[in-house]
């Protein structure tokens, strides 16, 4: 089975979650599930600040939990970190940097139509046309590349 990648460059967060959005929804609706993959790549800079921020949240919680039930702790820790990350979400996306979405198409060699079709019809969103996509196929010589900064990828 042959796999190609798309890269698209958005100038922040926001705009690169409102495309994978997009791309969840239609992985759900037409059944795409490990043919249609999307990783993001925030840089290193990005990468440390949102582990950072996670190490101070999780400490931060620890106290909080050991004072309550179980059922009830687990509840509130939820709470609290969706709060948490609402909060940082919106700050994080106003203040972030470029952001590199990454596609990963995954079709058999006899689903040629239908990768065409995904090949058409992605780019041509309105989300996808500003980030300047770039298609890399297996044959080009940055397949290597972007297939290790894929799988290094969350």
């Amino acid at each position: 089975m042959a796999h190609t990648y798309m890269v698209f460059e958005f100038p922040n967060e926001e705009k690169a979650q409102q495309a994978r959005h997009k791309l969840e929804g239609w992985k759900q609706a037409f059944r795409l599930d490990k043919k249609l993959q999307v990783k993001f790549d925030r840089g290193e800079e990005a990468t440390t600040e949102a582990a950072a921020t996670e190490h101070e949240s999780e400490h931060a919680d620890e106290p909080k939990k050991g004072a309550k039930s179980k059922s009830g702790s687990a509840k509130s820790a939820k709470a609290t970190k969706s709060k948490k990350s609402d909060e940082s979400g919106d700050e994080e996306a106003a203040d972030s940097g470029p952001v590199k979405l990454l596609v990963r198409l995954y079709f058999s060699n006899h689903e040629k139509i239908t990768e065409q079709q995904w090949f058409d019809r992605i780019p041509a969103d309105d989300l996808f046309k500003a980030a300047h996509p770039h298609v890399i196929h297996e044959k080009d010589a940055a397949f290597d590349d972007t297939l290790k900064q894929f799988d290094t990828l969350e």
